[in-house]
C-alpha cells in the first residue's frame, strides 16, 4: 500500500469548526464550550475515513508572536482575541489527538505553516509517500502545492473540502502554485493585515506576474508601469518585499520528528471513551472516530471474557424467582437472561393464553428484574398489557448517578464506559450485559456513597412517573384554542406597529438582518454585541438595549417576541392534547445535572406562573370527569431554606425559625431600616440578591438585573455578607471544596463532577464555579421533592385512595382528587411532604384547591 501523509493545520481549522457549530448547542455540564472539539472530530473522522492516511499529524500556532511580528510588527495585528468560548477548546482538541495516538506538533516563535511546510517538503523527498494532503483554511499553503501535495481548503463549514492539485490553482488563480505568494505579495491580505498596493486588485496582480514571470522581475521593472498604479507600486516597493517575505513559508524546521515518523500509534479504547464521555459527547461520534483509527479493540484478555450466552427453548418455564434481566426488542419480543447467562427469546404474538397468563404473572410478581430503561419498558410492556414489577436494578439509572450530565447513556456505551469491552450483537448479549453491568454499577456506586440515594429515591421513583405519564393531566381545549386566537391577534398587531415605525410594509420580526437595518440604520440606535453576521439583536441585547435607550419600536418588538412565544406555547400544547383529552408529559430523571426532573413533550415546567398569560394557561388544565378537583401543594422559599441550612447562617436561620418574611427580614438588616419600613423596591432588591447569590451573581449582574450603578449593587452586596456572613463563608468554601475534590454533592449525597474548575478558559471554569454555588442548593432541593413525591405516593397508596399524584414542577406537586378524598389528601400532602427532610430550618408546605390548575394556586 502507498503510503499516504495527512497534515492538518489544527488552529486553522479548529477555528472554522467553532464558526461552523452553534457554540450555545456544544457545551459540558461543567460549562466547557466544545463546538470546535466536536466539530474538528466530526471533520478528522470524515477525512480519515475518505482520505485513509498512513501518516499524520496535526501543527498548532503557539501564540501571537512570531519572528513575522518581529519583522513587521502590524502582522496580524487587526484580528480580535480569539472569542471567549473558543479559548480552551485548542488544548482539548489536542488532548484527545493524543488519545487519538495522533501526533500534534507547535513551535515556539514560528506558525503552523512553518511546521507543515517543513514536513510537506521533507515529504516530497519520501519515495515510500505516494501523497502529502495538508488540511488548512489559509490560502498561503498554496504555494506548496506540487505533483505531491494537495490542498484540501474548506468551502463550506469544515464539512466540503476544496481539493486544490496544482491543475486546480491554476484554475483558480490563473498561475502556478509557485507564482501564488507573488501574487498575494501584490494584492495583500488583509486576514494578515499586509496592505495592499492601492488600486492593485486580483486581476492587476495576476497580469502583471504573468507579464514578468515572478514578484523579482515585476519589482526590477518596476519603471515599466505606467498610471496611477505604477506610481503606488514604486512608492511601496519595501512593503510589497515585506509581504513575500511574511508570506513565505518556513520549509527547514528542526522538528524532531520527519514524515516516515508520523504513524498512527495505537489507540486505548478505553482512553478515549473516557475523554468523549468527559467531554459528553455521547457514542455516536465516538464510534465515527474510532472507527477509522487504529486501536486496541477495548477488549479484555481471553480469560476475563464472560462467557457466551446460551440460549434455553424452554420457553415461559423458564421463568423462576432468579434475578432476571429482560428487554423487550420492538413489539413483540421479550428477551430475558439470568446471571448462569442462560436466556430465553419469547415471542409474545406466539403464546397461547395459558403462557401468556404465566408471563404476566412472574413480570408483576415481587422476583427481581434487572433493566436498562425501566420507565420506558413499563410503558411498553403496558401497550401489550403487561404491569412490571419487582424492579431491583435499572442500569440506566445508576450510571447516570455516577456520570450526572453525560449526552447519552445508550447500553453500549454504559458497558464499554463501566466493563472496558464490547457489547455483543444478539438481543440476548444486550439482556445479559444489564446484569453484568448492575453487579458493577452498584460497585461503583457504594464507592461514592450513593447507592441508598440509588435504591431508596431513583430507583422507587421510576414507577410513580410511569404512572403519572400514563394518567396525563385533563385539559379544557377550548380555553387554549380561545387564547391562541388571542396571541395570533397581538403577534400581528405588534407587528404592524413595528412595521409603521420602520416605515417598512414588509419588516420581518424573526429576521435577524432585516432587525440589524431598522434598529441600526433606519433608526440609528447604538450598536449591541459585534457577531459574525453583524450586531446582535439576541433577547438579551434587545432588552438591555431597551432598559438604556427607550424606543417604541423596541417595546413593539418585545411585546411581539413574548406573545410569539405564548402563541408556540399554547400551539405546542394543543398538539399534545391526546385522544382522551388529557396531555401526557414525559419526565425525565437523566437530563439535568442537578438532579432535577425535566419535562418535555410538552415541557410542562416552563408555563409563566406569574404573568396573566401563563396564569390563563394553567386555567386550561381542568380535573378530569370522575374526579372532585385539583390540590396543588409545593414549598415555600425551599433553596433559600436549603441555602440556610447548608451556611448555618444564624440569621437566616432566625427569620425562618421565627416565622419572619425572609424577604422583609434580610432587607431590614442590609438597608438598616426597621421591618416595617421595608419598602418594596429594597424587598425586589434583597429578593433579587439573595436567590442571585446561589446562581454565582456578581455584584455587576446584579445591577444589570435591578437597573442601578455597579457601585450601588456593590454596596448593597458587601452590606448583605457583613450581616449575614454565614452564607459568604458557605459560597467561598463551597467552590474551594469543589476544586478540591472535583465535584459538588447534595444532603442526600448526589454529586455533580465539575472537572472545569481546573480549566484554563476562564469563561468555562466562571461556569464551572457558579455550578459549584448552585448544584448543592438546587440539588438538595430536588432530592427533597423526590422524596416528599416517594411518600405521597406511598401514603396515597397504602390508605387505598383513588386521588393522584398528575405533575410535579420543580417544587409543585398537583394531585387529581377523587371524591370525598379532599381533607385526606391535603393532610397527606401536608404531612409527608414535611417530613421529607428535617432540616435546621422549617420546611413550609402551602396546599391549594381549585377545578383547576389555575385556580389550585395559592
Amino acid at each position: 500500500m502507498t503510503e499516504r501523509l495527512l497534515l492538518i493545520d489544527g488552529h486553522s481549522m479548529a477555528f472554522r469548526a467553532f464558526y461552523a457549530l452553534p457554540v450555545e448547542k456544544f457545551s459540558t455540564s461543567g460549562g466547557q464550550h466544545t463546538n470546535a472539539v466536536y466539530g474538528f472530530l466530526s471533520m478528522l473522522a470524515g477525512l480519515l475515513r475518505d482520505e485513509e492516511p498512513t501518516r499524520i499529524a496535526v501543527a498548532f500556532d503557539v501564540g501571537r508572536h512570531t519572528f513575522r511580528t518581529d519583522l513587521f510588527p502590524e502582522y496580524k495585528a487587526q484580528r480580535e482575541a480569539a472569542p471567549e468560548a473558543f479559548r480552551g477548546q485548542v488544548e482539548i482538541i489536542r488532548e484527545v489527538l493524543g488519545t487519538l495516538g495522533i501526533t500534534t506538533l507547535s513551535v515556539d516563535n514560528y506558525e503552523a505553516d512553518d511546521i507543515l511546510a517543513t514536513l510537506a517538503t521533507a515529504a516530497d523527498g519520501d519515495e515510500a509517500l505516494g501523497q502529502t494532503l495538508i488540511v488548512t483554511g489559509d490560502r498561503d499553503y498554496l504555494q506548496l502545492v506540487d505533483e505531491n501535495t494537495t490542498v484540501l481548503y474548506p468551502t463550506k463549514g469544515v464539512s466540503t473540502l476544496h481539493r486544490f492539485t496544482p491543475e486546480a490553482v491554476e484554475e483558480k488563480y490563473g498561475l502556478t502554485p509557485a507564482q501564488y505568494p507573488d501574487f498575494a505579495a501584490l494584492r495583500g491580505d488583509p486576514s494578515d493585515n499586509l496592505p495592499k498596493i492601492p488600486g492593485v486588485g486580483e486581476k492587476t496582480a495576476q497580469k502583471w506576474i504573468l507579464k514578468y514571470g515572478d514578484l523579482e522581475s515585476l519589482l526590477d521593472n518596476a519603471d515599466e508601469i505606467t498610471g496611477k498604479t505604477g506610481d503606488n507600486l514604486r512608492e511601496r516597493l519595501d512593503q510589497v518585499r515585506m509581504n513575500r517575505r511574511l508570506t513565505q513559508m518556513v520549509t527547514d524546521l528542526d522538528l524532531g520528528v520527519k514524515p516516515e515518523e508520523l504513524t498512527f500509534r495505537e489507540a486505548k479504547v478505553a482512553e478515549v471513551a473516557a475523554k468523549f464521555d468527559e467531554l459528553e459527547f455521547g457514542t455516536q461520534l465516538r464510534e465515527r472516530v474510532l472507527a477509522v483509527v487504529p486501536h486496541d479493540d477495548g477488549e479484555l484478555p481471553a480469560d476475563d471474557t464472560p462467557d457466551a450466552v446460551t440460549v434455553s427453548d424452554d420457553g415461559v418455564e423458564w421463568l423462576s424467582e432468579r434475578p432476571i434481566a429482560l428487554d423487550l426488542v420492538g413489539e413483540e419480543t421479550l428477551v430475558l437472561a439470568d446471571v448462569a447467562r442462560s436466556a430465553v427469546v419469547l415471542e409474545l404474538a406466539d403464546l397461547d393464553a395459558a403462557e401468556e397468563a404465566r408471563l404476566a404473572e412472574w413480570l408483576a410478581g415481587d422476583s427481581p428484574k434487572f433493566v436498562h430503561g425501566a420507565k420506558d419498558l413499563i410503558h411498553r410492556l403496558a401497550e401489550r398489557g403487561f404491569e412490571l414489577g419487582g424492579l431491583a436494578h435499572d442500569t440506566l439509572l445508576a450510571t447516570y448517578l455516577l456520570h450526572p450530565g453525560q449526552r447519552t447513556y445508550a447500553l453500549d456505551d454504559v458497558y464499554q464506559r463501566h466493563l472496558r469491552r464490547s457489547l455483543g450483537e444478539r438481543d440476548v448479549d444486550r439482556a445479559a450485559a444489564v446484569l453484568e453491568l448492575s453487579a458493577e454499577l452498584v460497585e461503583e456506586l457504594q464507592g461514592i456513597d450513593a447507592y441508598e440515594l440509588y435504591l431508596d429515591m431513583e430507583l422507587p421513583l421510576v414507577g410513580i412517573l410511569a404512572r403519572m405519564e400514563a394518567t396525563g393531566i385533563a385539559v379544557d381545549i377550548d380555553v387554549l384554542r380561545e387564547q391562541l386566537a388571542g396571541f395570533e391577534d397581538s403577534v400581528a398587531h405588534e407587528e404592524e406597529a413595528a412595521r409603521e415605525i420602520a416605515g417598512d410594509p414588509e419588516l420581518n420580526l424573526s429576521s435577524p438582518k432585516q432587525l440589524q437595518v431598522v434598529l441600526f440604520e433606519t433608526l440609528g440606535m447604538p450598536k449591541t454585541k459585534k457577531t459574525k453576521t453583524g450586531y446582535s439583536t439576541a433577547a438579551k441585547e434587545i432588552e438591555q438595549l431597551a432598559a438604556k435607550h427607550p424606543h417604541p419600536f423596541l417595546d413593539h418588538l418585545l411585546a411581539h417576541r413574548e406573545y410569539q412565544k405564548m402563541k408556540s406555547t399554547l400551539e405546542g400544547l394543543i398538539k399534545s392534547v391526546g385522544s382522551d383529552g388529557r396531555i401526557h408529559t414525559t419526565f425525565h430523571q437523566t437530563v439535568t445535572s442537578t438532579g432535577r426532573l425535566s419535562s418535555t413533550d410538552p415541557n410542562l415546567q416552563n408555563i409563566p406562573v406569574r404573568t396573566p398569560a401563563g396564569r390563563k394557561i394553567r386555567s386550561a388544565f381542568t380535573v378530569g370527569p370522575d374526579f372532585e378537583c385539583l390540590v396543588t401543594a409545593d414549598y415555600s422559599q425551599i433553596e433559600m431554606r436549603v441555602m440556610a441550612h447548608l451556611s448555618r447562617d444564624a440569621g437566616l436561620i432566625e427569620a425562618y425559625r421565627g416565622g419572619e418574611d425572609l424577604h422583609n427580614f434580610v432587607g431590614s438588616r442590609v438597608f438598616d431600616v426597621p421591618v416595617d419600613q421595608v419598602t418594596p423596591e429594597l424587598r425586589r432588591r434583597v429578593k433579587a440578591m439573595s436567590y442571585g447569590l446561589a446562581y454565582g451573581l456578581s455584584a455587576y449582574g446584579l445591577s444589570q438585573q435591578l437597573g442601578i450603578a455597579p457601585g450601588e449593587a456593590k454596596s448593597i452586596m458587601d452590606s448583605y455578607f457583613e450581616r449575614f456572613g454565614g452564607v459568604k463563608d458557605y459560597l467561598e468554601g463551597v467552590v474551594e471544596v469543589a476544586r478540591r475534590d472535583g465535584y459538588t454533592s447534595t444532603v442526600f449525597g448526589r454529586r455533580r463532577y465539575l472537572p472545569e474548575l481546573a480549566s484554563t478558559n476562564r469563561i468555562a471554569r466562571e461556569n464551572a464555579e457558579r455550578a459549584a454555588l448552585n448544584a448543592p442548593i438546587q440539588g438538595t432541593a430536588a432530592d427533597i421533592i423526590k422524596v416528599a413525591m416517594i411518600r405521597v405516593d406511598r401514603a396515597l397508596r397504602e390508605r387505598g385512595l383513588s386521588s393522584r399524584v398528575l405533575l410535579q414542577v420543580h417544587d409543585e406537586l398537583v394531585v387529581e382528587v377523587a371524591a370525598g378524598e379532599r381533607e385526606e389528601v391535603t393532610d397527606i400532602l401536608r404531612t409527608e411532604m414535611d417530613g421529607a427532610i428535617e432540616l435546621r430550618v422549617p420546611l413550609e408546605v402551602s396546599v391549594g384547591v381549585g377545578e383547576n390548575w389555575e385556580a389550585a394556586a395559592h
